[in-house]
């Protein structure tokens, strides 16, 4: 076997599991060899029956006395018990709807046993407890007696099942696999050789050694990221662009007509903006801005700067919420300057003419896109219907995209079609980007910065809301309603359901279980109980698109006092009427996501307020949200998110498929400015990767991965 064998070469890989394992990506051996364990149990050291106590888990050596079975008619329960002594004692297995167990493990059999001791009426016992035959010897233990790995699992798919296939595979494999690597580099920060690292983390010797393995599998994770974004960012400098000259004037006659006055910050990032379109090649920009800093101004100002060169700009949006705000926006803000727009969405299609500037005209998508293709659309706004095959610009320039930053020149040149030219690319965010981060997952993109607050903004008072002080956040809520203001509910899920705490053993209602709130059912609770004279609306991604747009128009002009919502508000939704901001199961929401949520409210002069309300008593959790009481810039949550809950939950960042421990180092400065610099290296002396095939074909895996070409 070598890495590139197929799992149907592979003994005891059949048709079943090799069509489970496609599920999850693994089709060759080096996919399975690359399936990392999410966790290792150290079930290294054997204890004496005669010392074990109840609560703790503890691996055993000894020999079967007894064995049976029984049926219990009541619960339908299949139990099946063993009787295990060793040199000190005996003691009782209990095996759940196992029914197999009996013709597998026999009477008078020498095996390990490693489970979680427990009490009954009758005393302590061994409970569903893995097990594994002395016979097959010390040195040969996979599931027992040694540090085992744990798998992320899945249906059909068991840790132990994996395990036993891994070592199949290690033990089978009959020439030296050639690391991606460069030799230099593993001896200059003395790595694990490639082979040794590939045991070591399935089936380590050590504590020690699963560290080691880990460091130098993160440094190769950051490693090809870093060469990837590098590559990218070279080609992007390689493809031409259409330059567009600074109109100083154009900019201050559109400062002048603003009701407000930019902030230094924005002034700042817009001068970044419009210096890049001057260039021949693509812009690549990613404009990161607090919550309600005013990144839509300043890329207004770019669409502007693009289409009074006699050029189109296209304006995307994750969601029909935000595409629909963005489309009136924009109208009003480029209403003196004669632009036309278009809206395209999955369920809407609308335009302004420079004769209806304050207002729009529905129009059919087929008249919508032969404008678009005509160049009489000067800017297009709408979701990913946007880059569907029949879209076509018949002069487009630049692109803007919210909260996607992923958009490659090849999904860029998609909506050009045939065209020569790519065009420039505006990305923004809401979310704060931690400077590790920034370095690597968008290490391709040229960072500008919003750090500062349009004036007038009064500090968001955030406070975490105990069950016992919920009445009193509902009399204030109240309050401020009848002083005129609006207020959010958030829940995380829309329906009622129960989530099973892991660390119960006997999950019920009372013990083990914990209730999400629901939009549903907080609706019909405030709406009912708690506040039955004030008008409550419900929001969620699962309503029909203009029974939300005409929610969200109703919740604008202050038609709705209340509205429970999913977090599909979490981002750009503009409300400045509304004042608190209530967050149900706050504990079940990345720091992060709190932060946009909050942002949501204090978008005028008044003060506003954020409740964060949970049930939960981890300390981690109030760890958290006393974090977000304290900090009021995202940039320094972010961080501090990224340190508590690891990178996973940032936007864009899981869809690289990295495993999770070296998600983990993307927090570590050091070991990803080394990684960075290995990869700088490299490409200075050899940019096309030429020598160094197996790099090279490693970030073609990447750019196919995340489909960006």
């Amino acid at each position: 076997m070598n890495f590139t064998t197929p799992l149907s070469a592979v003994p005891r890989i059949g048709p079943v599991f090799q069509k489970r394992l496609k599920k999850l990506g693994i089709t060759t051996v080096r996919d399975l060899l690359f399936y990392f364990p999410r966790t290792y149990e150290d079930l290294s050291k054997i204890t004496p029956i005669a010392e074990i106590k109840e609560g703790t888990f503890y691996c055993i050596a000894g020999e079967i006395l007894e064995i049976s079975e029984e049926r219990t008619f009541k619960k339908r329960m299949h139990l099946t018990h063993a009787i295990v002594r060793d040199d000190t004692g005996t003691i009782k297995a209990l095996w759940f709807n196992q029914p197999y167990l009996p013709q597998t493990l026999r009477k008078g059999e020498r095996m390990y046993l490693a489970g979680r001791v427990v009490r009954d009426a009758k005393g302590i016992y061994l409970s569903n407890p893995i097990y594994e035959k002395f016979a097959e010897g010390e040195m040969n233990l996979i599931h027992t007696g040694r540090i085992i790995p744990v798998y992320p699992e899945t249906r059909g798919i068991s840790s132990r099942w994996l395990r036993s296939i891994i070592r199949i595979i290690l033990q089978g494999l009959t020439e030296k696999i050639e690391d991606a690597i460069p030799e230099k580099i593993t001896q200059e920060e003395r790595f694990l050789p490639l082979q040794t690292a590939l045991k070591q983390i399935h089936f380590p010797d050590t504590l020690e050694n699963i560290e080691k393995a880990k460091k130098r599998f993160s440094f190769e994770e950051l490693f090809f990221i870093s060469l990837f974004v590098l590559t990218e960012r070279k080609k992007i400098a390689s493809v031409k662009a259409v330059p567009i000259p600074f109109d100083e004037q154009l900019m201050k006659k559109f400062t002048s007509s603003l009701p407000f006055q930019l902030t230094d910050a924005q002034k700042k990032a817009a001068w970044h903006i419009l210096k890049d379109l001057e260039k021949p090649r693509p812009m690549n920009r990613l404009l990161q801005g607090d919550v309600g800093s005013g990144k839509t101004v300043v890329a207004t100002m770019a669409s502007l700067a693009v289409t009074k060169k006699g050029y189109q700009a296209v304006f995307m949006a994750p969601t029909e919420i935000l595409a629909q705000q963005h489309f009136k926006t924009v109208g009003q803000l480029l209403a003196p300057f004669k632009i036309t727009a278009g809206l395209l969405t999955g369920k809407a299609d609308r335009f302004i003419s420079p004769k209806l500037p304050n207002d729009y005209i529905e129009i059919s998508r087929k008249k919508l896109l032969e404008k678009a293709l005509k160049g009489d659309i000067d800017i297009l706004i709408g979701t990913h219907a946007l880059i569907q095959k029949e879209v076509r610009f018949g002069k487009l320039a630049l692109v803007i995209v919210d909260e996607q930053h992923r958009f490659g020149v090849k999904q860029r040149a998609q909506l050009l079609r045939h065209a020569q030219l790519i065009p420039h690319l505006l990305s923004m965010t809401a979310t704060p980007i931690p400077r590790t981060l920034a370095l690597t997952i968008y290490g391709d993109l040229d960072l500008t910065l919003i750090d500062e607050l349009p004036k007038g903004r009064k500090k968001i008072e955030t406070r975490i809301i105990s069950p016992q002080e919920r009445e009193q956040a509902y009399q204030f809520i109240a309050k401020e309603v009848k002083q005129g203001h609006q207020v959010f509910v958030i829940c995380p899920r829309i329906e009622k359901s129960e989530i099973r705490n892991p660390k119960s053993e006997t999950p019920n209602k009372k013990n083990g279980w914990s209730e999400t709130k629901a939009v549903k059912e907080e609706y019909e609770k405030l709406s009912k109980e708690i506040f039955p004279n004030l008008r409550i609306a419900m929001l969620h991604g699962k309503m029909a698109q203009k029974e939300k747009e005409e929610i969200m128009r109703k919740f604008k002009f202050g038609k709705i006092d209340i509205l429970v919502s999913t977090s599909v508000v979490e981002v750009g939704v503009d409300i400045p009427n509304a004042s608190v901001m209530m967050i149900e199961g706050a504990d079940r929401f990345g720091l992060a996501q709190l932060h946009q949520f909050r942002g949501r409210v204090g978008r005028s002069d008044q003060q506003s307020h954020c409740f964060l309300f949970t049930e939960s008593s981890s300390r981690t959790v109030a760890e958290r949200l006393r974090a977000l009481v304290r900090l009021e810039s995202g940039f320094e949550l972010a961080e501090k998110d990224l340190h508590m809950r690891g990178p996973g939950d940032f936007n864009g960042v899981k869809q690289w498929g990295i495993p999770d421990f070296a998600m983990q180092q993307l927090s570590n400065v050091a070991l990803v400015e080394k990684a960075r610099e290995a990869a700088k290296n490299i490409l200075e002396k050899d940019i096309a990767l030429h020598t160094y095939p197996l790099l090279k074909k490693r970030v073609e895996e990447l750019r196919e991965k995340l489909h960006l070409e």
